[in-house]
């Protein structure tokens, strides 16, 4: 910088050529101000010339705004990165997304125990060589309108009865669902479809590993038990009541409850609905992790999130991290309590000597036509019912408002031979769709 003869320091023309365009583009605004003024009838104030001060805090605002594109741009970088580490695997007989269209997505919750190790791995029998392989133990449904903004979900008890696709010289012509994942999700796709008319988009697989990743990732589920409670089976010890948060072992623990006991005037009861009581205390727990997720819906704390995911967590290839985000954003003020749950119609039965559960109708298609409306498909392989046929579903119409499902098919504890080509297995009453008195709520600490 050049000094004048009597020592004051001039600008440089640089710096005058940008002061000048500056002071210009003040006297833009102010004049631009006026003139809105004038529009809306009033008498435009006199105008000062604008403070350094008030400069300073524009420079500031301008920097904290690149700041945190900056940081977001990093966290959806970390993020990318992050989510290409989550096992993808191809899925067939998926139909594509349509922009802004309901789509649903495929929850497979596998009783795999790849990847435990240690003491969880004892608790769940990983380590007996019992439970090789993997089967569906949760089969849910997520129907996703963007449109509407709703989330609802369907759970299929896993003793479904379903007219297979492939197998059928091992398993025989009908079986129940669970057997249908053996060999991969997409032979699962395509009977769900075949058998009920559901399009599938997206699959999502959790392993037991994968569900005490979760958990974790979001910070624990917080759960209130207004009983002590217990499973022998699934390692659940619940040792006082109130709300709690859940994490590790005991939120797999939870999930997997089918003889769920709890502690109520002096003495120990049990829960006699096995496998439904199981599906509504997950459906418990999954509106206890969105509530718990609602706040990551950003690159920061999605980044964190997925990178506590990938063991024990698969998801089909057609899955974007972009996909994910927008769901995130668009869903993240959701009430989780307004998220609609139904489990399928089922009456129990006995198939070859085993005890099973067979669809119901016309309950099942209500339920259907309900949640999936006109996106519903003519299953070309429908179920089989209690007499070992298997037509197509009654015709329901498809309503013109949405309301809640809540069936009330109540049946009776059965037993039955355990012997015979189907998966010995437990099922019992179907009360009406609905947290029982007994069950853990969620709840804010």
């Amino acid at each position: 910088m050049a000094n004048s003869g009597n020592g004051a320091s001039r600008p440089t023309d640089g710096s005058r050529s940008a002061k000048s365009r500056a002071l210009a583009n003040e006297h833009r605004l102010v004049a631009l101000g006026e003139a809105v003024d004038r529009q809306a009838g009033r008498t435009p104030k006199r105008h000062r010339q604008p403070r350094r001060r008030a400069r300073r805090w524009v420079i500031a605002a301008l920097a904290v705004v690149l700041l945190i594109g900056g940081v977001l741009g990093g966290g959806y970088l970390y993020a990318l990165i992050q989510f290409n580490r989550i096992h993808k695997i191809p899925v067939a007989n998926e139909l594509p997304v349509i922009s802004g269209k309901p789509f649903n997505i495929l929850m497979i919750g596998s009783d795999s125990r790849a990847g435990l190790s240690g003491l969880v791995a004892r608790q769940t029998g990983a380590t007996k060589g019992a439970a090789a392989g993997q089967r569906s133990d949760v089969v849910k449904i997520v129907h996703v309108d963007p449109a509407a903004g709703t989330i609802s979900m369907l759970s299929i008890p896993r003793d479904t009865m379903t007219t297979l696709l492939a197998n059928q010289s091992v398993y025989g012509k009908y079986n129940r669902i669970n057997v249908n994942f053996g060999n991969g999700p997409s032979l699962l796709v395509q009977t769900i479809t075949a058998n009920f008319g559901i399009p599938i988009n997206d699959t999502i697989i959790v392993s037991f590993a994968g569900m005490i990743n979760a958990a974790d990732a979001i910070g624990g589920v917080y759960l209130n038990f207004p009983y002590p409670a217990r499973d022998a089976y699934s390692g659940l010890k619940i040792t006082h009541p109130g709300c709690q948060q859940i994490t590790g072992f005991e939120a797999l623990a939870v999930v997997r409850s089918r003889h769920y006991e709890w502690f109520q005037n002096g003495a120990w009861n049990s829960d006699v609905t096995t496998d439904f009581g199981r599906i509504w205390r997950q459906n418990v727990f999954l509106r206890g992790m969105v509530n718990r997720a609602k706040g990551i819906y950003n690159p920061l704390t999605i980044n964190s999130f997925l990178s506590k995911l990938p063991q024990g967590i698969s998801l089909d290839n057609n899955f974007s991290l972009n996909e994910l985000i927008g769901l995130a954003v668009k869903f993240h003020s959701i009430n989780p309590a307004t998220i609609q749950t139904i489990t399928m119609p089922v009456a129990p039965g006995v198939y070859q000597g085993n005890d099973v559960e067979f669809v119901q109708q016309p309950q099942a298609q209500e339920a259907l036509v309900k949640m999936f409306g006109s996106q519903l498909l003519t299953p070309t392989n429908p179920p089989p019912n209690a007499s070992g046929q298997a037509p197509l579903p009654p015709h329901v119409a498809i309503p013109t408002t949405t309301t809640t499902v809540k069936h009330t098919t109540t049946t009776t504890k059965h037993t039955g031979s355990t012997t015979g080509s189907v998966a010995p297995t437990t099922t019992t009453t179907q009360p009406p769709e609905g947290d029982q008195f007994f069950d853990p709520t969620v709840c804010i600490p």
